[in-house]
């Protein structure tokens, strides 16, 4: 299971507030989309698991909250990519990166401290579209990071909520 109500805890670069709100932005783009608590998003790529889905319960003021389709889908898909990361791969968001860097986060593992950077991620999210236009989005992704490669590793993650699948690539 996908638990986005996980995120409430926190991890290392995401407060439980900021969580709950990731959270809240999943589920509204899920129910957007006719989807129910227990729908299965298919996982592509870097594994091929496929997930139950659970997010918090969404109310009128948290649909009027997440009203900006294109922001709800950009924090709806960091909901989904932060754990699908940690669950496929093992690393946690660590700290956000910085805006010109090509990528979201760092990532690393969350019981070593100090933290070390151990790898890159990079998330996009599509509200509604076809498997080409993940493909295509995943391309745009991996030429994004560029300019930072030879750092560390980088894995991108594109989260599609229509008909729900994420894809998951190293780099």
């Amino acid at each position: 299971m996908l638990d986005l109500n996980e995120l409430e805890k926190g991890l290392p670069a995401i407060s439980s507030s900021f969580g709950k709100a990731l959270a809240e932005a999943g589920g509204v783009c899920f129910e957007s989309q006719s989807h129910r608590q227990g729908v299965l998003i298919e996982i592509r790529g870097f594994s091929s698991t496929d997930y139950s889905l659970n997010w918090p319960t969404i109310t009128d003021q948290i649909r009027r909250n997440w009203n900006d389709p294109e922001e709800a889908t950009e924090f709806g898909a960091t909901a989904v990519a932060v754990l699908l990361i940690k669950k496929e791969v093992g690393f946690s968001v660590i700290n956000r990166a910085r805006k010109g860097k090509g990528f979201d986060y760092w990532l690393g593992d969350e019981d070593s401290m100090p933290f070390q950077n151990k790898a890159r991620l990079e998330i996009s999210g599509i509200r509604s579209g076809k498997y080409s236009h993940i493909k295509s989005r995943l391309k745009k992704k991996l030429k994004q990071t560029e300019p930072s490669d030879g750092l560390l590793p980088a894995y991108i993650v594109v989260v599609e909520f229509s008909k729900p699948a994420a894809e998951i690539r190293d780099k």
